[in-house]
């Protein structure tokens, strides 16, 4: 035994250390190290192998006790120790099921819940579906009519799937649970496993004499539509709850929702972010420089600026309150900036030219390239 490691050391964890911290720490190492995750890999099975003894141990308040007083010596025979099971140790006392069920599950997908089944209410799935709005429509919100396949009780069996007159009976494979238990045989012992019932698919029933209209599913597809409430201020990819739209539920449980996502078209001059909005208005050369009155398209309308003299391209303004309503709250809006950019004339008649000349030479002395070249000297 004096070869062995401290169980203690194995697991990472203080002697102090409680189950839960335990716990824990051989979750770790199991996933990690399990045969069935690292194939064909010895020394990946052999630190296996070691953390399920050391967890056997530390795991088991008795066991973990005469550990603790007497080390390996414990086990080996020469002070009471028990044997059996794996590698001389009982894993009995461990919580082996509850932690292989969620490596197992880890490992191979799907979690706990793949040896788990319930036979008690379930709420039916969520349904998807998508409208298409315009820009304005999802800033001050609409009202919308869509139609969906949707699965409504049948009304010859009253959802039950049975033909009339029968009904549903009990499953004989499970009794009426809706899983079964089996136990299986490996390296750490028994281990005992809980399924799905096969039979009955976890329904605890079974339906002897389907419903010919509705081939025993309980429900029929349909055509239905809902009128769907936009809210003011919905951005693209959000989704508006309809509460009992989806799915029918099993076992008498409830409906899932009808879960509609906005797909909001794109504007030719407005662009969003958040709850502001953005946009660019060209203004001619002279009013940049004598300033005067624009109207700026906004969401509400045309708006009047007053542009101050002097002002040069990429200037950016703020229409304050002009933006887009907060979903929290409509009455709170965002603002709406507007870039300003002074617009070069790509075509003029001959008069439009002269006038432009005539005012670059007026211009003479203001700007460094409009500046008259100076004569130099001989040497310069």
């Amino acid at each position: 035994m004096a070869d062995k490691r401290d169980y203690y050391e194995v697991l990472g964890v203080p002697k102090d250390a409680d189950e839960a911290a335990i716990k824990k720490a051989y979750r770790v190492l199991a996933k990690k190290y399990h045969p069935d995750a690292n194939p064909g890999d010895a020394a990946a099975a052999e630190k296996f192998k070691e953390a399920s003894e050391a967890y056997s141990v530390l795991s088991d308040p008795q066991k973990r006790q005469q550990y603790d007083q007497f080390g390996h010596a414990a086990f080996d025979g020469g002070a009471g120790g028990g044997a059996g099971g794996f590698g001389g140790f009982d894993f009995s006392g461990a919580d082996m099921g509850d932690i292989f069920g969620d490596i197992f599950g880890d490992i191979f997908g799907g979690g706990r819940s793949r040896g788990r089944a319930n036979n008690g209410p379930m709420q039916g799935a969520h349904v998807r579906t998508a409208v298409r709005i315009t820009f304005e429509e999802a800033v001050f919100g609409c009202e919308k009519e869509i139609e969906i396949n949707y699965k409504e009780e049948c009304k010859s069996c009253h959802g039950t799937g049975a033909k009339a007159g029968t009904s549903p009976v009990t499953c004989t494979k499970c009794n009426g649970r809706g899983k079964i238990t089996y136990v299986q045989q490996s390296f750490f012992g028994q281990v005992q496993n809980v399924q799905t019932c096969p039979d009955c698919g976890g329904t605890g029933t079974v339906i002897k004499e389907k419903c010919p209209d509705c081939y025993g599913t309980g429900y029929k597809t349909v055509r239905k539509k809902f009128k769907v409430s936009i809210p003011a201020g919905i951005d693209n990819g959000q989704s508006v709850r309809l509460a009992g739209g989806g799915e029918p539920g099993r076992n008498g449980g409830g409906r899932g929702d009808l879960l509609v996502e906005a797909v909001v078209s794109q504007h030719p001059i407005f662009k969003r972010q958040d709850t502001s909005i953005f946009s660019t208005v060209p203004i001619s050369f002279a009013k940049a420089a004598l300033g005067g009155t624009i109207r700026i398209k906004t969401v509400d309308g045309e708006v009047e600026y007053e542009v101050k003299a002097g002002t040069q391209t990429d200037t950016k303004v703020r229409l304050k309150g002009k933006g887009v309503p907060s979903l929290r709250n409509r009455n709170v809006r965002g603002d709406h900036y507007v870039t300003l950019v002074v617009q070069v004339p790509e075509r003029m008649n001959e008069a439009q030219k002269e006038a432009l000349r005539k005012f670059d030479e007026a211009m003479t002395g203001v700007y460094p390239e409009q500046e008259k070249p100076k004569k130099k000297g001989f040497f310069k």
